[in-house]
């Protein structure tokens, strides 16, 4: 505005040599503007060189001895900021220089909490880690009603915990329990819902944002609120010391013990409650610093970096042409959950043709339900329901896709009927229309045969349930053009999904290494160790769930159809255990038609705990079901033919590198993410060990567990899949 005055921090340090982050304008009305534009960058990261620019930023408002407060806001356009910048991590040498960056970051924000006149925040886009903390030292916090606008304390992510007084004044301000909830899932707050946890003290339109940050200031320094009834019942002794026990002991069920942030976390705030502020403080630096350089910490920095590295990647994109409207062949699961994703989240308009008016039903009534799952937990409107809901429409034939740009078919795993579907939608679309389909398992170059313009059809592989799962395989043959390629990855991203281009080879990557996993824990069902012995042992490593139960969600019907195809092109390595047919010939679908591995459809009894295994299985293999092999041994089978048979998909080219070997295995089939991804993984076991532990398996169990050349050769050369400044920074 040109009736106010700009005064920009300077400072002699070096650090202050480059622009400031942090600059001040005092208002006619003697309310000074902090206004935080990082130089160069799209969006506000915390650095450890701003600490002397906030500083100095506050000391010139010092100087004005008629200020009557402060409103901190960002002059980024949708972004406040973003959390700290991560690469500083990844510089220090040691827990005590890990420990100083926590020390600076308290002592910074402690500086502004202390500051004699009132300090607001306004806040719009984005406000997490480091600078939610930055926030919760200032008195007062407003935000937009935006939908860009969220808060949350996301460290625990990165296998950290808010290292600049987070811990400490977040439940001081919400409560201990609100406080942890936020701080151990790491989940963001929308605007609405943070305002009914107290987190902020109002929410208004964007445009007004600024105007109610200033009046908010009036009310001077804020007093100190007494905490509420639930506060103080929390606080006291005997309950704390089993709320604390509680939370410890429900987290540790979550995590098994694999994610050390959490004990850290619960650690330090109780230690907060009951020594004090600075006592807190004091632990939280120190845990912050130890948390730094833990194994976990840095592989999920790793995995941070990566996805970061596979977003930025600008391969082909500019040669990626406009989506202005898709269409989806097939109106199943599938299908329904594609056309979803395409209107919540891609906002184009999708079009849905089935064979049947019911599957065109089940695509609409798919979405209604998803959305309106939203409307009830107050994370959309209903009038934003409506108008992504005319998004979508269906019809039993081809009307509409002459003005489709991308169609993306989910139809049966049935080659004739997928190349039929390339021969209808070249007759029907428009010449430019790509084809991508949505195939597990078989190859692109053979549904491409025969097409008109086989350089327009690619692979597109989503995995179920398609609104979960964040993870597509783009699979292009080998005339398939770039910039379909680069249309297609375009496509996804706008679907709020990350993708990886994978080769054109059966099973492509995630289905070819998964399969393998889950094979091993058939030939453990086969020795006679129990469904749930197996699960368990894997969901201990850390999988998400055990490979029996996720065959169960998958459905054992689609594993016969993709197995075949991986075990004609690849080998015996493949093959079911031969005994395993009895299961797949019994008519077992898992939990589709309710007869899998476990029980379903049945009631449980209170006592119960978790599904129920459904025993007629072990008659119908002739096994005597009895624990007896060592989970870690059950889980060491499992992941070594997963590790070895992705170290034979870098070699033959399936995936471009290491790094989209990481983000698949992570986001395509929920590999740990402490683990950082199988190769970062193999990396920290080193290969010899890797190599030397598939030697022992090989020998106790057979040749599948053979080391593959490209783990030999690396042995021989002591190679990693990362160099060091790869792994961490690069991804």
């Amino acid at each position: 505005m040109n009736d106010r005055q700009p005064l920009h921090a300077t400072t002699s340090s070096p650090a202050a040599e480059s622009p400031s982050a942090f600059s001040l304008t005092i208002r006619p009305d003697n309310i000074g503007i902090v206004s935080i534009d990082v130089p160069g960058e799209k969006v506000n990261t915390l650095k450890s060189e701003f600490a002397q620019q906030i500083l100095a930023v506050f000391e010139q408002a010092r100087q004005h001895a008629a200020l009557r407060g402060l409103v901190l806001l960002s002059a980024k356009r949708d972004s406040f900021i973003a959390g700290a910048d991560i690469n500083m991590l990844n510089q220090c040498q040691n827990a005590e220089q890990a420990e100083d960056l926590a020390k600076q970051g308290q002592d910074t924000f402690d500086q502004i909490a202390s500051l004699p006149f009132p300090v607001a925040a306004a806040i719009h886009g984005a406000c997490l880690g480091g600078g939610l903390e930055l926030a919760l030292a200032c008195d007062y916090r407003v935000c937009s009603l935006d939908e860009k606008t969220v808060l949350g304390l996301p460290e625990v992510q990165l296998g950290l915990l808010p290292g600049s007084g987070g811990t400490q004044r977040l439940p001081r301000l919400i409560g201990v329990d609100s406080a942890l909830d936020l701080m151990l899932s790491g989940r963001r707050l929308r605007a609405t819902q943070a305002l009914r946890l107290g987190l902020v003290d109002d929410v208004v339109p964007h445009d007004i944002l600024l105007a109610t940050a200033v009046a908010i200031l009036k009310k001077g320094k804020r007093k100190a609120v007494p905490l509420s009834w639930r506060s103080r019942l929390l606080g006291s002794p005997g309950i704390r010391q089993v709320f604390f026990k509680l939370v410890k002991r429900k987290t540790r069920a979550k995590t098994h013990g694999n994610y050390p942030a959490t004990e850290k976390i619960i650690h330090v705030v109780r230690r907060g409650m009951e020594k004090g502020r600075e006592e807190g403080a004091r632990q939280e630096a120190r845990a912050f610093g130890k948390l730094v350089m833990t194994p976990e910490s840095a592989a999920l920095r790793h995995l941070f970096f990566a996805s970061t590295a596979l977003k930025a990647s600008s391969a082909a994109a500019s040669e990626a042409k406009p989506i202005q409207r898709v269409g989806v062949l097939g109106g199943g699961l599938m299908g329904g959950g594609i056309a979803n994703v395409t209107a919540a989240r891609g906002q184009l308009p999708v079009r849905v043709k089935d064979i049947h008016e019911q599957g065109i039903n089940h695509a609409l009534k798919y979405s209604w339900q998803l959305l309106t799952k939203r409307v009830q937990r107050k994370r959309m409107t209903p009038e934003a329901r409506q108008r992504l809901m005319t998004l979508i429409s269906g019809s039993t034939d081809y009307r509409g896709f002459e003005h489709v740009d991308v169609v993306i078919e989910a139809v049966f795993e049935d080659l004739a009927l997928k190349r039929q579907m390339v021969a209808e939608i070249e007759a029907h679309a428009a010449p430019h229309t790509i084809f991508a389909s949505n195939t597990s398992s078989l190859p692109i170059h053979q549904i491409a045969e025969g097409a008109r313009r086989p350089q327009q059809v690619i692979g597109l592989h989503y995995f179920s349930p398609v609104d979960k799962m964040p993870l597509v395989e783009v699979i292009p043959h080998a005339q398939t053009s770039t910039e379909t390629i680069a249309t297609t990855v375009a496509l996804a991203r706008k679907q709020g999904k990350t993708a990886i281009v994978v080769g054109d080879s059966a099973g492509f990557y995630v289905n070819r290494i998964l399969a393998p996993y889950i094979n091993e824990a058939a030939y453990c069902l086969l020795e006679g160790e129990p469904v749930e012995s197996i699960d368990a042992a894997l969901v201990r490593f850390g999988f998400p769930v055990g490979p029996l139960t996720l065959l169960d969600e998958v459905g054992i019907d689609v594993a016969t159809k993709i197995v075949p195809v991986l075990h004609d092109a690849l080998g015996e390595r493949f093959a079911f255990p031969p005994a395993f047919h009895a299961i797949l010939n019994d008519g077992r679908k898992g939990r589709k038609n309710s007869k899998g591995f476990y029980l379903y459809g049945k009631k449980r009894r209170f006592w119960q705990r978790g599904k129920e295994v459904d025993k007629s299985l072990y008659s119908l293999l002739g096994v005597t079901p009895k624990a007896h092999i060592d989970p870690a041994l059950i889980s060491l089978r499992g992941v070594m033919m997963m590790l070895n048979e992705a170290a034979r998909c870098l070699d033959e080219g399936v995936i471009q590198c290491a790094r989209d070997g990481d983000i698949g295995a992570v986001f395509g089939i929920g590999f740990p993410p402490f683990l950082g991804g199988p190769f970062h993984y193999m990396d920290r076991l080193g290969i010899e060990a890797v190599v030397k532990t598939l030697r022992v398996l090989q020998q106790q169990h057979g040749d599948r567990f053979a080391p593959c050349a490209r783990l030999l050769a690396m042995r021989e050369k002591q190679q990693h899949f990362y160099s060091s400044d790869e792994s961490m920074s690069k991804g």
